[in-house]
């Protein structure tokens, strides 16, 4: 136990300073915009809702089902808003358990000691996962991770006691085991993984098999409850799987083609040499954590279109040594009773020699290897069920131990790989978060076996500092890896080197919404320097230069906007409110229509785009209004109101429809929805005025009159006492 506290507490300690972080990159869309973190919004929305807050079953969801991940923000929301301090340390402990769970897994393999505390350790401080701690979205891929270790040691619980309880002893374990899948599932999606890691660890860790022997067990089906064992994982999977596809519609999500231009390429070679190298790359990013960045979406990592490119060999390279693990790990017959590989019988326990440091210790590597490793063929169940019973009583071997840290290092990364769906990212670090533990547990093991086979103390001493030395080093990186993410400005300059299409885009927002104009533009211009269709830059330099009255320029990039995404409803609605300020009304109007009849289908942000939607139609209203042509202008606001989104703000609209009304002589419905308006806003102020020449023309009028007047003069001294500076 003091082993898991400590690594825990390491964990804790090294994210402290993420405290003081604010919200960044897609925090602001799962946080701070989205509406199901609202006390106003129905609970039950999570449900319905993917992780960004669009209805699951819309053609531009996401299909990122995490409803747990999303009640937990919305319980941090309700505890304190949108204070990032809250959000952060929920992070930050979730991250502690993790570890603790990680390290206690660590040491029902490796056993207790050294090796577990070095494995415990690698996690705690591996800076891959930085984006998944400090990055308050990542709060998924933690989640996930903890129901995951929950439902893994669940498993191993339920195994050890087969044979040795009854019924209402295992029952609760194996039950538990499934339940924190499930849940481990709704945290994020890779969560159900833990289901094959559960049968795996059974197979190659509780029973000790090889390959051979597996496919004797399946053809003789001796093992009868192993079988059925693996037949209920895979029956849990399959029914999870099947519900949550159901749930999203039984329809895969859209991507664009910059958020994993692999999948877009129309050439079979370039998506199969590259899909085959991300995996490489990504377990590069475990071994060597040097260069990592918030996005690596784009041209971050070239296409390979062909088999003369270099990087094929680092691919080739990545694949044989995986082979080779695998191989010694499911394949290699037993060593002779008593030896190592080199033929000579020791003592040891977590690589310590009862020779070097005066003590004795049994060999973790070697223990009761006539227990641990089962005879070439599977003769009879109760063979095999002895066998699985003495493997209960002692640590796996460092074969078991390598077939598995092999699958915690594959399986859960599966998903990811492009193989059975596209995926939308190129890579994603924080999707690293469960694989690493796999990793951390190839390290240790791997460190353990070469202790073992050092001779001199001076070289196993040598190895321990060197183990400290890459812990410390990874301790040091996370701490500073951790000040890019305190705000979105640091975050993103850190990512020129690797993204710079898309940092310079992002950090040209931050400094705009800082007032730094010029270097503002400078850093959109930067942007589509390296990638010049970007349809979002394009709209955000034409939004600045409208913004600096450079309406003609403003124009120019609008146009270039629209050419490279049709769809996108903000530059036709400033398009139109430019044209429309010039006087040119026909071709506002014209681009107002066009940018109504725009549906919402497979856009990543159907909100917003209603939004749009919505203010062109106003805009359009307005103007036909200010024409005098009320009616026509009544039934562009009626199609307004109607696609309107819940969180549009509607008093003006609702305003202009009384004015409208009004000029119709139409006084009841003209008061009606000036009362709709300020019962939207009450401290509209031209509600107010509207709804006051309202009743200076009614019977009503002197007393209601003067009231409007005096609500008007107490919103205006409001608004005077809020823009008076400090």
């Amino acid at each position: 136990m003091f082993t898991e506290l400590l690594c825990s507490a390491v964990a804790l300690v090294l994210y402290v300073n993420t405290l003081g972080a604010d919200f960044c990159y897609d925090d602001s869309r799962a946080i701070k915009t989205n509406q199901d973190l609202l006390s106003e919004t129905p609970w039950t929305n999570i449900f319905y809702d993917d992780f960004w807050g669009t209805l699951l079953t819309h053609s531009g969801s996401h299909k990122s089902y995490r409803p747990l991940c999303t009640l937990s923000f919305r319980l941090n929301h309700a505890a304190g808003g949108l204070d990032p301090w809250g959000y952060h340390l929920v992070n930050v402990a979730l991250h502690g358990a993790v570890t603790g769970l990680f390290t206690r897994l660590a040491h029902l393999l490796l056993g207790g000691g050294l090796w577990s505390l070095v494995a415990g350790l690698l996690f705690a401080s591996h800076p891959i996962h930085t984006e998944a701690v400090a990055g308050v979205v990542g709060r998924a891929d933690e989640g996930a991770a903890l129901f995951f270790l929950l439902s893994l040691l669940c498993y191993i619980r339920y195994g050890k006691l087969q044979g040795k309880a009854g019924p209402l002893r295992l029952v609760p374990w194996f039950l538990g085991s499934l339940g924190c899948a499930a849940c481990s599932m709704l945290w994020k999606e890779l969560g159900v993984t833990v289901l094959a890691l559960s049968a795996l660890y059974d197979i190659c860790v509780l029973h000790r098999l090889k390959l051979r022997q597996i496919v004797i067990l399946l053809y003789k089906r001796n093992n009868v409850h192993l079988l059925l064992n693996v037949f209920l994982l895979a029956a849990w999977g399959v029914i999870l799987l099947a519900c949550r596809l159901y749930w999203m519609g039984n329809k895969p999500p859209n991507f664009s083609n910059s958020d994993n231009p692999a999948a877009d390429s129309p050439c079979l070679l370039t998506r199969t040499l590259t899909f085959f190298y991300l995996p490489a790359v990504n377990f590069w990013l475990l071994l060597c954590p040097i260069t990592l960045s918030f996005d690596w979406s784009m041209d971050t990592l070239p296409l390979i279109r062909s088999l003369a490119d270099w990087r094929n060999a680092h691919t080739l390279l990545f694949y044989l040594g995986f082979m080779l693990l695998a191989w010694f790990s499911v394949w290699k017959r037993p060593r002779t009773k008593g030896t190592d590989s080199n033929g000579k019988a020791h003592l040891f326990s977590n690589g310590k020699n009862g020779n070097s440091n005066g003590h004795s210790y049994q060999n973790h590597e070697h223990e009761h290897v006539n227990n641990s490793c089962m005879t070439t063929h599977i003769n009879s169940a109760q063979n095999g069920n002895k066998k699985a019973h003495e493997s209960r009583t002692s640590l796996p071997t460092t074969e078991n131990v390598v077939a598995f840290s092999l699958g915690l290092l594959a399986i859960p990364f599966l998903p990811a790989t492009n193989l059975f769906f596209y995926v939308g990212f190129v890579i994603a670090e924080r999707l690293l978060y469960i694989p690493s533990m796999g990793f951390c547990l190839l390290v240790a093991v791997g460190l353990r076996s070469l202790y073992v086979r050092l001779r001199k103390r001076s070289s196993r001493t040598f190895l321990v500092y060197c183990s400290a030395t890459v812990i410390l080093l990874f301790g040091v990186k996370t701490v500073l890896r951790n000040r890019d993410w305190e705000n979105e400005e640091m975050l993103y300059k850190s990512g020129i080197s690797v993204n710079p299409a898309k940092a310079w885009g992002n950090l040209g927002n931050v400094l705009k919404s800082q007032g730094k104009m010029e270097e503002a533009e400078q850093a959109y211009r930067n942007a589509l320097y390296y990638r010049s269709n970007m349809a979002d830059m394009l709209y955000n330099l034409g939004l600045l230069l409208q913004e600096s009255n450079k309406f003609s320029e403003a124009l120019h990039y609008y146009k270039l906007a629209i050419g490279s995404r049709p769809t996108l409803a903000s530059a036709y609605l400033n398009t139109g409110i430019i044209l429309m300020n010039q006087g040119r009304l026909e071709d506002s109007k014209h681009i107002f229509l066009t940018c109504a009849d725009i549906p919402d289908e497979n856009l990543k942000d159907p909100h917003a785009h209603k939004s749009s939607v919505t203010s062109c139609l106003y805009n359009l209203g307005k103007q036909l209004h200010e024409q005098g042509q009320q009616e026509e202008a009544l039934s562009i606001f009626k199609q307004a109101i109607q696609k309107m989104p819940r969180q549009f703000a509607p008093q003006s609209l609702y305003n202009m429809m009384g004015e409208a009304y009004m000029r119709l002589n139409k006084l009841a419905e003209a008061e009606h929805w000036y009362r709709e308006s300020l019962r939207a806003k009450p401290d509209h102020i031209p509600a107010h005025l509207t709804y006051g020449k309202l009743l200076a023309t009614t019977s009503r009028t002197w007393q209601d009159f003067c009231e409007r007047l005096l609500i008007i003069g107490e919103a205006s001294s409001l608004g005077m006492v809020l823009q008076t500076p400090v």
